[in-house]
């Protein structure tokens, strides 16, 4: 049955992703907790945090796979959606400190303190509240995509004019915070965190917890993807990436189309700097590093534009190589991950999911040219 306009249909292959991912959101809290230490079979607590950050990096690259494959908006300002949703977790986090802080102050944080701060800034009131702060993780991205799209799309700025000004509004918010008069730390950022929802954020239980919670936002995330992209509204978008003045010659408000998956994609970038912070502890600045939001793009590429699977495989992918590298070899990590983009550029243009995509329509091409031939023989 055909649906509408916002009514798609789930798919298989959506279905199979959440499930996975829900099993694994079980399967390894136990392996950790429930699994003794010494069994091989055991997760030890900083591999949950390691993977726990993998998954949200593989949540930001969907984030990134839905507007970029779909629509064909390059966004390279998706790190800083991804930093405001950190920072906006980040403030929740430094609200439950309380009087247990270095200075020992009842409310302010220990930075404000030292740069003798007399009182809260206005837009830190309710982050010592859970729900106000899971709100301004989806509002505060949302906010920021939905103005700079709506001035963006309404303007027809395309191509390599609209990625310039995203990584403009990454590097303009590095440089804010930077400074200690905005109220986020400086240079050193949000960190000490103690805890989280009543719970110690360096006990084993959380960590399993927050793992859990980032293995159902990714699946949450990609059954959200799949819906939209397997709907006419997906045709749509795909429309507008292949040809879009022709979808606007159609009568199709193109505007309109972008902005909705800016703002979805954003919100989804927001919820996965939320879920990192706890994980690692810190978030500063340099979340903002226009970098970041480049190597995110990257992952998408390595494992496949438009393809949704491929950009939780290229995430994954390449921070596990990225861990091993920066253990064994640190000072050629940059030159490997340059190398990688461009060796995926040349040969791989489809990435790992696009070259498996096309192996199996050769074999299939094949087997059918097969049965073709024998068909003829046996008719002679």
């Amino acid at each position: 049955m055909q649906g509408g306009i916002l009514l798609p249909r789930l798919d298989r292959a959506g279905l199979l992703f959440g499930a996975v991912a829900l099993g694994l959101a079980i399967l390894i809290p136990v392996l950790n907790l429930l699994v003794p230490a010494d069994s091989a079979f055991h997760v030890p607590p900083h591999m949950v945090a390691l993977m726990g950050k993998y998954l949200c990096y593989a949540l930001l690259a969907l984030s990134v796979d839905l507007v970029w494959g779909y629509c064909g908006i390059l966004s390279l300002g998706h790190g800083a959606f991804f930093a405001l949703g950190g920072y906006a977790m980040g403030m929740y986090l430094m609200r439950q400190i309380g009087p247990r802080g270095m200075y020992g102050h009842p409310t302010l944080p220990d930075f404000m303190v030292f740069l003798n701060w007399q009182e809260l800034p206005w837009y830190w009131l309710g982050f010592d509240q859970f729900w106000f702060a899971a709100i301004m993780v989806l509002l505060v991205p949302g906010l920021l995509a939905g103005l700079l799209g709506w001035l963006a799309f309404r303007s027809r700025v395309t191509g390599v004019y609209l990625s310039i000004i995203t990584q403009a509004m990454t590097f303009a918010l590095l440089l804010a915070f930077f400074r200690n008069d905005m109220g986020f730390g400086g240079n050193n950022g949000l960190t000490d965190f103690k805890d989280i929802l009543g719970a110690s954020i360096q006990a084993d239980g959380t960590r399993s917890a927050l793992f859990a919670a980032s293995a159902i936002a990714l699946a949450l995330g990609f059954i959200l993807c799949r819906w939209i992209v397997r709907s006419k509204l997906g045709r749509v978008l795909v429309a507008i990436r292949d040809a879009e003045s022709r979808t606007r010659f159609l009568g199709y408000r193109v505007e309109h189309y972008k902005l909705l998956v800016f703002v979805t994609s954003a919100c989804m970038a927001g919820v996965a700097g939320a879920l990192y912070v706890p994980q690692v502890g810190i978030i500063n600045p340099g979340e903002f590093s226009p970098a970041n939001s480049i190597e995110a793009v990257i992952w998408v590429a390595v494992g496949g534009r438009g393809t949704l699977i491929g950009s939780v495989i290229g995430a994954v992918l390449v921070n596990f190589g990225k861990t091993l590298l920066t253990n064994a070899l640190p000072e050629i990590w940059l030159f490997a991950l340059g190398g990688l983009f461009i060796a995926v550029t040349l040969f791989l243009p489809r990435g790992i999911v696009g070259l498996w995509t096309d192996h199996r329509r050769r074999r299939r091409e094949k087997q059918a040219a097969a049965i073709a031939t024998q068909t003829v023989t046996e008719g002679q």
